[in-house]
């Protein structure tokens, strides 16, 4: 659907979360009317309060397990607890804000044919077998784990989107999302940049789970968002699953000791076992990425964690929580 008077009229459910807020933000520089939709469960509104005084910025609370009628151009369906701690708490409602959530948001596309984006998950791939992962790999994931909840409800709402393509003909695009960090990351949400920088800066030991030897993949949130963008302009014969994340593997040991050297902590290491299910490595091939999307992360990692850290000294000392 073309532009009205050269922007478009685009919904973003999750768009008080981390990287809703963000991807709300460059909607708006680039001149759009953006509808940003949260139930507030693990978003803020201080995510978004300095969003609030923008005329093109309109904010519902709404949950997504429940029907939408809203005329809108395009949606980038966000919503959806993303750390273990969040998505743990409730997992059954994990599960239906996937699959419910997925089936509404493609009901309303296709009621008013709009392109819809859907934020998957490296999690479809569980704990992987291929290394590497690449978009054509099916993945190695328990169904019936502690983590399921999350890994199955992304990897179904996946099927429905290309469900919906095949049957209705629906403009999809569909990012499979790899560890993300940056300002406004929960700081409870037990996810690994924010538990060690949280730690650190509060002087607690950090907590490394098995022998630290496991691998992630880290990409700042403006990276993240940027390839999100690009995916969405792109031909509609473009419908994914596109890995989104940056290649460069750390092991959770090295992020602990980068971010105790950016911090000055004096927090020490400490080993507890290994939680159910998690994976032992995680790494993006991007090659459709950077042939789709002429795209790839320019961040480094310690450029980022500095900036995660300010942004999280801020929140600790304005809750008077740091030493």
């Amino acid at each position: 659907m073309a532009p009205r008077l050269g922007r478009y009229r685009v919904l973003v459910t999750g768009g008080a979360g981390f990287l809703g807020s963000h991807l709300c933000e460059r909607l708006l520089d680039q001149g759009h009317d953006v509808l940003c939709l949260d139930n507030f469960v693990t978003g803020s509104k201080d995510n978004i309060s300095h969003l609030l005084d923008n005329p093109r910025f309109e904010l519902m609370r709404h949950d997504v397990t429940f029907p939408l009628y809203v005329e809108v151009d395009r949606i980038f369906n966000m919503a959806c607890p993303a750390s273990p701690v969040h998505y743990q708490y409730d997992p059954v409602q994990t599960t239906k804000t996937s699959v419910h959530g997925a089936i509404n948001m493609l009901g309303l596309a296709k009621r008013v044919r709009a392109r819809i984006f859907q934020a998957s998950t490296s999690e479809v791939y569980g704990d992987p077998a291929v290394h590497p992962q690449t978009e054509d790999y099916w993945g190695h994931v328990n169904p019936i784990g502690f983590r399921s909840c999350y890994d199955e409800g992304k990897r179904c709402a996946e099927t429905l989107f290309f469900d919906y393509r095949r049957q209705h003909e629906l403009s999809i695009k569909v990012g499979r999302i790899f560890n993300t960090y940056g300002p406004r990351m929960h700081p409870n949400d037990g996810r690994v940049v924010s538990n060690f920088v949280v730690q650190a800066l509060k002087g607690e030991d950090i907590t490394i789970y098995g022998d630290g030897q496991q691998t992630r993949s880290f990409c700042y949130v403006d990276d993240l968002v940027e390839a999100i963008l690009r995916l969405m302009d792109t031909p509609d014969d473009v419908t994914g699953p596109v890995n989104i994340g940056n290649p460069v593997e750390f092991t959770i040991r090295e992020l602990a000791e980068a971010v105790i050297e950016l911090t000055g902590s004096g927090s020490r290491l400490v080993k507890k076992p290994m939680p159910p299910d998690d994976p032992k490595q995680r790494q993006p091939d991007i090659s459709l990425a950077k042939d789709l999307l002429g795209w790839q992360p320019e961040v480094q990692l310690k450029d980022g964690l500095a900036k995660t850290i300010g942004y999280f000294d801020e929140l600790l000392k304005s809750a008077g929580a740091s030493p």
